[in-house]
């Protein structure tokens, strides 16, 4: 079985359980990859760091409190959502995708590694009807049009330590697409966390998005 040494050199305090998971998700994803194309193939011999510690820069970020409820909002193979559902086994993640197989991919993988804090909706953000602390989302589209989308699946309820919102993985310069946006944000580079050159590009953004009770 494959050994996710990335993960442990920046999660050092994993239990043996989550070591276990990651090792399986360096075994599936190439498995399945092979089936249905989730993640390009000139790249997934670099799974771990580019695609499973990407996930993770996430739970550098914000380390959300247990009884949490966080959407994955067009999840593909399960990225960020099962990364992050093995750290944060006590909270709930909630994974959509448009394109089945993607999801197909994704729920095996959840099987395979005994995830029991991952649900999963194959279709459109518009169709679910319930509310989270906060949405996640791998470059799926601009930070304003997202917001659009899923305010209405936000809370007004407060558990953690940032306002609810909406935290995304991107890449470059997003100053003109970030201006859109909420006020009260954040931008962080990847290289804060992270010191592999793949992360030199890369960022994290955050929109609060505030609902009135």
């Amino acid at each position: 079985m494959a050994e996710a040494k990335l993960i442990e050199k920046y999660f050092p305090h994993l239990s043996d359980r989550q070591r276990e998971q990651f090792a399986i998700m360096m075994d599936k994803y190439p498995e399945w990859n092979s089936k249905i194309n989730v993640i390009s193939r000139k790249d997934i011999d670099n799974l771990e760091c580019n695609h499973l510690l990407h996930s993770l820069a996430l739970a550098r970020f914000i380390n959300f409190t247990p009884g949490s409820h966080v959407m994955d909002l067009g999840c593909g193979g399960g990225l960020p959502g099962l990364p992050l559902a093995v750290i944060f086994p006590e909270v709930k993640f909630h994974l959509i995708d448009r394109t089945g197989k993607k999801i197909l991919v994704a729920r095996e993988i959840a099987q395979a590694c005994g995830l029991e804090n991952v649900t999963f909706q194959h279709g459109d953000v518009a169709e679910c009807k319930d509310k989270f602390d906060f949405v996640v989302s791998r470059a799926v589209m601009p930070q304003a049009d997202l917001i659009k989308l899923i305010r209405k699946n936000i809370s007004a309820e407060q558990h953690n330590a940032l306002p609810n919102g909406l935290i995304t993985l991107k890449g470059g310069d997003l100053s003109a697409e970030l201006r859109g946006a909420p006020k009260g944000g954040e931008e962080v580079d990847l290289t804060n966390y992270f010191e592999e050159p793949f992360f030199k590009t890369k960022k994290i953004a955050y929109s609060p998005i505030i609902i009135q009770k």
